[in-house]
């Protein structure tokens, strides 16, 4: 297994808050584009969708409550295991969060797709921490999303 970890960051929401937003599969489909959303089916336990011709699918493993939820591959074309970590910060009303992701990956895929693997769990954290203050994540289009989509409606 190979292991790629995000990098930590302090998100401006408690950890309960947080937990709650990723505990039920269903809230990931509404950050998507709408050209996107046909794509992805959700229940609360689960997530599918076709991305460039490859069908991908997550299922929560294991949940925490308001401390880590695990999930596991269900149906991609490679074995492995995601956890996200919501860590109490010194300050109750904020989180330290991080993604930590194990794959299945033989050395030539590790190679070739290690640092991008990485760097896009660093946008992930990134753009969370972003929402969190209220501002659009950088590189995110707005007019991407739903007429009134308001990152500040995510602030405390």
């Amino acid at each position: 297994m190979a292991e790629f970890r995000s990098k930590k960051a302090v998100v401006s929401k408690a950890p309960y808050e947080l937990y709650m937003a990723f505990v039920d599969m269903r809230n990931f489909v509404q950050f998507l584009p709408e050209d996107k959303k046909a794509d992805v089916t959700a229940d609360y336990d689960s997530i599918h969708a076709v991305v460039q011709g490859f069908s991908i699918g997550v299922r929560v493993k294991d949940r925490v409550p308001y401390s880590k939820i695990e999930f596991i591959d269900d149906g991609a074309p490679f074995h492995f295991f995601l956890t996200l970590h919501f860590d109490a910060a010194s300050d109750p009303y904020k989180t330290d969060f991080q993604i930590v992701v194990d794959a299945e990956l033989n050395f030539m895929m590790k190679t070739l797709l290690g640092g991008k693997i990485k760097d896009a769990l660093d946008k992930v954290v990134d753009s969370l921490v972003a929402m969190s203050e209220g501002r659009m994540p950088e590189g995110v289009d707005p007019s991407m999303y739903p007429e009134g989509f308001d990152p500040s409606k995510f602030r405390s």
